[in-house]
């Protein structure tokens, strides 16, 4: 990319009532962000939803005054980017309508592993909450996922602390600009998450972290994810913003149920009772619904185990298994009298104890 170009894209990203979706729609009709400047107004008022106060703030100065000054921010920092229209764009991006034009992004990020789930939720994570968290990213580092969340606090930074823990790669997606960390507490913690992914942000040097910065940078969480996993949020939150821009993506969400008198788990509760998400109670339903097979991207070698202790119902499902070649899930749940929510947590805890394997289209066998 030229640096002339990368001027009029960070131009674009600064002038008013030009928003991502309306920036995709000049440079697809101009051919470039450059070539946008230099079009006649005639012509770009010609383009559907394209008015006069659009040209206006493309005429406005000012804005490529700011973009040189960030260009020489870049320059200065090496900073790293990724431009919509290029072959590196991260592919689940791609399918987003409103997907950020360009996004500046730190760290050692590798987006090639299918497996990318965002973990979000309350800020005032309780004890269950943290406990849930942490053993639900143990129980998943099995199929070697990307986690994703907001680096804030709470839920967000019990996930990022979780994945480098259990040797996951994780990326947090920041409401401001790469020149700075929100909350400043977190500080510490930036060398771990770069040295096991990265950051990511479509905001500038000159951008603070404000309220609608952070619901802005939820699309991105969402849209770089598989699926969002909310694990406790009150009835009005983030975290639900989050949940309803991945639906909007026909992305999967799951939340964790709580009681019903609990207010860190009324806004779960409503995803689940309103069909706006999945109800999960651990990593085997996840696994489950996201169709992901353990067998092909464990990073441990799982060896059979002698005189392994099992509960009545794996002792059930490994008897009838050990009697089969090859069984789907839903033929193991008829004859073994069990539903699938928990078959599948069953089926989870015998591959980890190295007796059965999983096969692709939802088939298992017995080791």
């Amino acid at each position: 990319m030229t640096e002339e170009n990368l001027i009029s894209i960070l131009a674009l990203q600064k002038a008013s009532l030009i928003g991502d979706l309306t920036a995709k729609k000049l440079i697809n009709h101009c051919g470039s962000a450059e070539a946008i400047f230099k079009e006649k107004s005639t012509h770009l008022l010609k383009i559907n939803g394209i008015g006069q106060a659009h040209i206006n703030s493309l005429k406005n100065k000012t804005i490529f005054n700011l973009a040189e000054d960030e260009l020489k921010f870049i320059k200065k920092n090496n900073l790293k980017y990724w431009y919509y229209k290029n072959i590196d764009y991260p592919n689940k991006l791609k399918h987003c309508i409103d997907a950020p034009i360009l996004l500046f992004y730190s760290g050692n990020i590798n987006l090639n592993s299918p497996k990318i789930i965002s973990v979000v939720g309350t800020r005032n994570l309780t004890n269950n909450g943290k406990y849930f968290c942490e053993k639900l990213i143990e129980e998943l580092s099995l199929v070697n996922p990307i986690i994703i969340s907001g680096f804030a606090y709470g839920t967000d930074i019990c996930a990022q602390k979780s994945a480098i823990k259990n040797n996951l790669q994780t990326i947090g997606c920041l409401a401001h600009g790469l020149n700075q960390i929100y909350p400043k507490v977190h500080k510490k913690y930036v060398k771990q998450v770069e040295a096991n992914g990265g950051f990511v942000t479509d905001f500038w040097s000159i951008d603070e972290p404000e309220r609608n910065n952070f619901l802005k940078r939820n699309r991105i969480i969402a849209g770089l994810s598989e699926a969002t996993i909310v694990i406790e949020s009150a009835k009005k939150g983030g975290s639900l913003v989050t949940a309803d821009i991945a639906n909007s993506y026909n992305r999967e969400v799951f939340a964790v149920p709580g009681r019903a008198n609990d207010e860190l788990s009324e806004g779960c509760n409503n995803l689940i009772k309103h069909q706006k998400a999945q109800l999960i109670t651990c990593a085997a339903d996840i696994i489950y619904h996201l169709n992901w097979s353990v067998e092909t991207t464990a990073k441990k070698v799982i060896q059979p185990q002698l005189f392994v202790e099992l509960s009545d119902i794996e002792n059930t499902v490994f008897s009838f298994l050990s009697q089969q070649e090859k069984t789907h899930l839903d033929a193991i749940s008829i004859a073994c009298k069990l539903p699938i929510y928990q078959l599948s947590s069953t089926l989870l805890n015998l591959e980890l104890k190295g007796l059965i394997r999983a096969l692709p289209g939802k088939q298992f066998q017995s080791i």
